[in-house]
């Protein structure tokens, strides 16, 4: 379970990679020191974990440049990096620009696996490919992929004869809605899913014992009421749901002898179609904790169980798969809008 291969690297891709979201600090992560942010991804290589993510949109580019100055004196080949282009840079000329400008702040020749952030339904997917092809024939990106695209973003990639490697979803205990539609249509394409949000934010590590116990800025997802600061759902949330599947899943764990954090990750790397889940890094502490998940094994039986706990929130939050908001950021298709609408209500 611990390494897979992805069509277009020679690397071996650990199937749990480093997520750089957070290494940017602001209001939901908080403050971070750019010297622990270096320590901290050095430390993960040292640890095994040699494959990062992060994207041109996190801090306006400052977390690629943070790992650019973690891996100036690490040979290149022996990481695996992967980055994203903004939905707003998906024209041909844009694309090509703004890879350009994560490398130089990289300081890469390549990047392993690029990705389109979002979907931008203004721009032809055509044309996006066409920049996508165009990269990889010059060599700075050995191949690409998408995230948080939805059954009709996918279906106007495949119809440009696109081959994304992976589509990186928010997918968690917490939050399942892409089992309903996009994993079918995934696997159908032998595209695999990297899963973001993988422990929700940190909720997931059990270190919170009541929803008031999360930080503010963890709090802008469907879960939780449009009363708290920072949403923009604009509905009641799902917060009594959320609390009682949060509860069951702690005795789950705590009856099996087993951390949540071990068994959250653990549960969505056994999920069919998955390649790999984000954790994010913020110092060497956090890196050596990480590597260990590497090592976890939770018995079968309790991942089933960890299932038909969540399996509530899963039915109640329905098949819309962006967390944040109920508009058309990742297009369902028409058929989903009746039980949107639903879901939204509840």
């Amino acid at each position: 379970m611990n390494h897979t291969h992805i069509d277009g690297l020679d690397t071996p891709l650990p199937r749990l990679i480093v997520g750089l979201w957070g290494i940017t600090g602001g209001t939901m992560w908080g403050n971070q020191e750019e010297t622990d942010s270096v320590h901290a991804i050095q430390s993960a290589i040292d640890h095994g974990m040699y494959a990062f993510d992060t994207a041109e949109g996190y801090g306006d580019g400052y977390s690629e440049e943070v790992l650019g100055k973690a891996l100036a004196d690490i040979p290149r080949q022996s990481v695996v990096i992967l980055s994203k282009a903004s939905p707003e840079n998906l024209s041909a000329e844009n694309l090509i620009a703004s890879c350009e400008a994560s490398l130089k702040r990289l300081g890469s020749d390549y990047i392993d696996v690029y990705q389109l952030h979002w979907p931008n339904a203004d721009i032809p997917v055509a044309e996006t490919v066409a920049g996508l092809e165009k990269l990889k024939t010059q060599g700075k990106i050995r191949c690409y992929g998408v995230s948080n695209f939805g059954p009709e973003d996918l279906e106007e990639l495949y119809a440009a004869d696109a081959r994304p490697v992976t589509d990186q979803l928010s997918y968690s205990l917490m939050f399942r809605a892409i089992e309903l539609e996009i994993l079918p249509v995934l696997r159908a394409h032998g595209t695999g899913v990297i899963a973001y949000s993988a422990l929700l934010h940190g909720i997931l590590t059990g270190k919170y014992r009541t929803l008031d116990d999360i930080p503010e800025g963890r709090t802008r997802t469907r879960h939780f009421s449009s009363d708290r600061p920072g949403t923009r759902h604009g509905t009641p949330g799902h917060e009594k749901t959320t609390a009682a599947v949060l509860e069951n899943i702690r005795v789950i764990c705590d009856d099996a002898g087993v951390s949540m954090r071990e068994a959250a990750l653990q549960w969505i790397l056994s999920q069919d179609g998955v390649t790999a889940a984000l954790v994010g890094v913020r110092n060497e502490h956090q890196a050596a904790e990480n590597a260990r998940l590497f090592d976890a094994n939770i018995p079968t039986a309790v991942l089933e169980k960890l299932s038909k706990a969540s399996r509530p929130l899963k039915e109640e939050m329905g098949p819309h798969a962006d967390m944040w908001t109920i508009g058309a950021r990742i297009r369902q298709g028409p058929s989903d809008q009746s039980r949107l609408r639903r879901t939204s209500d509840s």
